[in-house]
């Protein structure tokens, strides 16, 4: 079993959050999208928002981990899991998709690729394979069903 990461993803999107408020106030780059077009951030990422807590209510559901790598009881496959194999993740990605269209700035969206790379390296990969050990081919099979990302 993977040892415990000390930083878990909430801290990574935090980070970036931050970095997305930062560069719009301190570093802006030109505008991608202006005005009423801006409100569509304030859909995608209370989109984005609402999935990630309706995700965490479905493991808390079932009682199962939700922190990476923790033990985990039950095979989430229902709610947006029918959809996305990490709706938590993907709607964190949302949300700061969401932030960088309300600020409108280019700069803005220089965080999420790095955001998306760090917790595709250092979780999603790590939970798949854990998820196979836990729950071999019941797992393997909600794989070839359901993607990544979306």
């Amino acid at each position: 079993m993977e040892k415990k990461r000390k930083i878990v993803p909430p801290v990574y999107f935090f980070t970036a959050l931050v970095s997305i408020i930062v560069l719009h106030f301190q570093y802006p780059m030109g505008s991608y999208v202006d005005g009423p077009l801006q409100y569509g951030g304030v859909v995608l990422a209370s989109f984005g928002l609402g999935m990630a807590i309706m995700s965490v209510g479905v493991f808390k559901k079932v009682n199962t981990g939700i922190v990476p790598f923790d033990e985990a009881s039950y095979l989430v496959t229902g709610g947006f899991y029918k959809y996305t194999r990490n709706p938590m993740y993907l709607g964190m990605v949302m949300f700061l998709l969401g932030a960088s269209i309300i600020s409108g700035s280019v700069s803005t969206l220089f965080p999420i690729p790095f955001f998306i790379w760090v917790i595709h390296a250092n979780f999603i990969l790590g939970e798949e394979r854990f998820m196979e050990e836990a729950f071999g081919e019941q797992y393997l099979e909600f794989k070839r069903r359901v993607r990544r990302w979306i």
